[in-house]
């Protein structure tokens, strides 16, 4: 791993991609517009980045389209397709250090996870989809002896993807890598918080192989040309991860539309649920600081609600406590970083605003709570912790976004059931107990897409991700279940009885 200083010489003379890449071409808005790609940690620009508006986003699905049409991809057989992700996959580990380095002043994500983190399974997930792509087999149906019916997977068309901001590499790879895979045609909207290392992977995709029209990438504002995306009568589907808000939208676009097939993963507020009886206290406690203030909190998936049984109540507030002092932000270009800053001003405001909510509620602060490194012109945020949350307050209904815990006193299972599943999200949740039945069960009532048992956010490609509620739908990201979102099943009857039927 480089020092602070070698990655501050490696970010001067880093190249920057800015212009939109379409039908294999780096290509300005139509109307010429541009927005500043902000570093969180300083404040400060690092370019201007092409702004795309309708007239972009209809120049790439056409692109899109015609790729589609002529099978220049989808007709490719494939292992070949396969072999094109695998070498895109390679390319994304040859061009690592510059890729972390990307995503590290693009988002504020600490180099030390940037890299075994992101760009880690980003390439996983290409290498993962171009191995499992040639070894999927249509079927058969069991029909009478005069037909035969089969069943054959298809790709669906072209896939609008839009991603959000806080894991930028991984979270397309968990787009891209199935919809590729399959077949598909792709136009990719980046958040516009978050463009840079997309517009690179979309050249190394072409270097790898993927045919010109195949991967497009526009970068733009959500409410212009992520809009255009999900509106656009010739997507045939949007694979969507962000705000909840936002997955409503998308919803109501289909509809207006053609009715397009959309999946989302639309964030959480997860419940730890700690019981006196947990394996290893210490482990649990130190989990608990991981799950909120890794990645400063930025996480759909981030144990924000604490549930902790009454009797030792006290006890793990002083332990979180302690272990918030281990998560004080710093530059994130720095190896022994930990915790960078939040990704924008827009969200530094929205989290400060949250945490003077919980106060004005009556929550009690016991570490945090405010803005700092101010003399860097970043947008950090101290690691927050509220205790003697009620489940009624602001800071335990919605997603925060950010590194601020509110801790929550249960009496019993029922209890701590009840209060877990009191919310709209249901995308994780955690258990720790050294009972098994009380395990099962719970892991059985919890309403989340995943829960981890004395583990947090333990993961894996073969592993589905998604939520249920307003945690998401239309599919799972991840796995082969992946490729549901991304196919079509056909049925085909064939006669092969003597004189028909």
């Amino acid at each position: 791993m480089k020092t602070l200083t070698e990655w501050q010489a490696a970010a001067a003379d880093l190249e920057v991609r800015t212009r939109a890449f379409i039908d294999g071409s780096w290509a300005d808005a139509a109307d010429g517009s541009t927005f500043s790609c902000i570093n969180p940690a300083t404040g400060a620009s690092i370019a201007q980045v092409t702004a795309g508006d309708v007239e972009d986003v209809n120049r790439a699905v056409a692109a899109a389209r015609t790729a589609f049409d002529d099978g220049r991809w989808r007709n490719m057989a494939p292992r070949a397709r396969g072999q094109r992700l695998i070498k895109l996959a390679d390319l994304i580990v040859e061009h690592a250090d510059e890729l972390q380095l990307l995503e590290t002043l693009d988002i504020g994500k600490p180099i030390r996870y940037t890299r075994r983190v992101d760009l880690e399974q980003a390439q996983t997930n290409y290498r993962w989809f171009g191995e499992a792509i040639d070894k999927l087999y249509d079927d058969i149906s069991p029909t009478g002896p005069g037909t035969i019916g089969l069943i054959t997977r298809e790709p669906v068309g072209v896939v609008g993807a839009i991603t959000p901001w806080n894991f930028p590499m991984m979270i397309s790879a968990w787009k891209l890598a199935p919809a590729l895979a399959a077949g598909n045609s792709v136009v990719l909207k980046p958040a516009e918080q978050s463009p840079l290392t997309a517009l690179r992977i979309a050249e190394l995709a072409a270097e790898a192989g993927i045919p010109d029209g195949v991967l497009n990438v526009v970068p733009g504002m959500g409410e212009t040309a992520g809009k255009a995306l999900a509106l656009h009568m010739d997507v045939d589907a949007v694979a969507f991860t962000g705000s909840t808000a936002v997955g409503k939208l998308l919803l109501q676009y289909a509809g207006q539309s053609n009715m397009k097939r959309i999946s989302l993963e639309t964030g959480g507020k997860t419940p730890n649920l700690i019981f006196a009886d947990a394996p290893d206290m210490r482990f649990a406690v130190n989990a608990v600081g991981f799950s909120i203030f890794w990645n400063t909190g930025e996480m759909c998936v981030a144990g924000s609600r604490l549930l902790v049984d009454r009797t030792i109540y006290d006890e793990v507030v002083e332990g979180v406590k302690g272990v918030a002092a281990d998560w004080q932000p710093g530059d994130p270009l720095d190896p022994a970083t930990k915790a960078g800053p939040v990704v924008d001003e827009a969200q530094l405001a929205t989290v400060t605003g949250y945490i003077d909510r919980g106060v004005d509620e009556g929550a009690r602060l016991v570490a945090g709570g405010r803005r700092t490194l101010t003399e860097t012109g970043g947008y950090f945020v101290e690691p927050t912790v509220f205790a003697d949350v009620d489940n009624a307050m602001t800071i335990a209904r919605e997603e925060i976004f950010g590194p601020v815990l509110g801790i929550i006193p249960f009496d019993n299972e029922d209890e701590a059931l009840r209060i877990a599943n009191d919310t709209t999200y249901g995308l994780s949740a955690a258990v720790w107990t050294s009972n098994l039945a009380r395990a099962h069960r719970l892991a059985r009532e919890l309403r989340a897409g995943t829960v981890w048992v004395n583990n947090f956010d333990q993961a894996d490609i073969t592993a589905p991700f998604g939520g249920f509620k307003e945690s998401g739908s239309g599919g799972k990201d991840k796995s082969i279940w992946a490729l549901d979102k991304y196919t079509n099943l056909k049925t085909t009857w064939i006669n092969i009885g003597k004189g028909g039927r």
